[in-house]
């Protein structure tokens, strides 16, 4: 059974290796380049490999914290529009879901080194507490998306006035 790759893997191109793989050989000519360009084969098996993932949802990179009155989570979302960020939330979840479009101005074979991460991305977040739902904030700020979630008070206690009708 295949494993899913995480975020970080299908970012880098990283492979795991099981405990009996020896580490993959590094040509000498590419051992101090930086920008070494991979064979016409490799090229090939790595453009298959993007095309196998495009219709997968990579893992977002999340921070989760709490203060003594509320649950805040961050993440980046730099390069995603409005439009394509979905933030639901429940009372015990977050789930942030969304899609990160590229504007392609070269081609694949003028890329010296290609990095960022492209399509679709989600991450759901079990939490430590339930929260009031409507009282949580959502604020992006330079490509940093922070939800405040407000956690509820179960020792609250209000009184009700009993009207005559």
């Amino acid at each position: 059974m295949a494993t899913k790759r995480s975020f970080f893997e299908r970012l880098t191109g990283a492979v795991k290796m099981d405990d009996g793989d020896e580490a993959p050989a590094v040509r000498p000519e590419a051992a101090g380049s930086f920008a070494a360009r991979p064979s016409a084969a490799k090229a090939a098996e790595l453009a298959s490999w993007i095309d196998e993932e495009t219709d997968k949802e990579a893992e977002l990179t999340i921070d989760v914290y709490q203060t003594p009155d509320m649950i805040v989570v961050k993440s980046m979302i730099a390069g995603v529009r409005p439009d394509d960020l979905d933030v639901s939330i429940t009372r015990d979840a977050v789930t942030i879901r969304g899609r990160r479009e590229e504007e392609r101005v070269t081609g694949d074979g003028d890329y010296l080194v290609q990095e960022l991460y492209w399509g679709a991305f989600s991450r759901t977040v079990s939490l430590p507490e339930e929260i009031d739902v409507d009282g949580a904030e959502a604020v992006e700020k330079h490509g940093l998306l922070i939800l405040k979630l407000p956690k509820l008070d179960k020792k609250r206690q209000s009184k009700l006035k009993v009207k005559t009708a």
